[in-house]
């Protein structure tokens, strides 16, 4: 069952959703607005091989001024928020559409888990032929919450579990065994 926005604030008021910092005018019918925060990062290397641990990336801060995204490239965000899901309740992350509208794809794998908690990593592809900018603060997701049948057995503990910042692919942990 989607949660729809009195459902939302009831979780939030009981302290049992955590989303800080948290703006109520985000909340819409059935989903939350999410911001662009400060961290970004590029992947600066020739070849990524999924067994590497410490793939090159470029972190930077989004300027005051802006960032600009050049046409068809690819880097990392992150949400201003920072979220705490509890063992009851998923979340679905979609991009804005009306930043779909201007040819920017803006994932994250589009699942957070059941107990998840930190910053949501968000992956940004400009697919238009002229460059994009965006400003920190700025809504660019929306989260959609979901309530469970029942309490995960195995709330979420994993690799990217209380990540602040843009937070690059850690698959390399696959690859060791850990199936998180």
């Amino acid at each position: 069952m989607i949660l729809s926005d009195v459902s939302i604030k009831e979780l939030i008021k009981k302290g049992e959703l955590r989303i800080e910092p948290f703006e109520e005018k985000n909340i819409q019918s059935s989903s939350i607005d999410l911001r662009l925060g400060e961290d970004v990062l590029f992947y600066v290397a020739d070849l990524i091989d999924v067994r590497q641990e410490k793939i090159p990336v470029q972190r930077v801060k989004v300027p005051e001024e802006g960032l600009i995204i050049e046409p068809k490239s690819f880097l990392l965000a992150t949400t201003l928020e920072y979220i705490k899901l509890p063992k009851y309740i998923t979340a679905f992350v979609e991009g804005r559409s009306s930043l779909g509208r201007l040819g920017l794809f803006i994932e994250n794998a589009g699942w957070v888990d059941a107990g998840f908690e930190g910053q949501i990593t968000l992956e940004f592809y400009n697919a238009n032929s002229c460059p994009i900018k965006l400003y920190k603060g700025m809504r660019v997701c929306q989260i959609v919450l979901a309530k469970l049948d029942r309490p995960a057995e195995k709330p979420y503990r994993g690799k990217y579990f209380g990540q602040k910042g843009a937070t690059a692919s850690k698959i390399y942990m696959d690859l060791l065994g850990s199936q998180e």
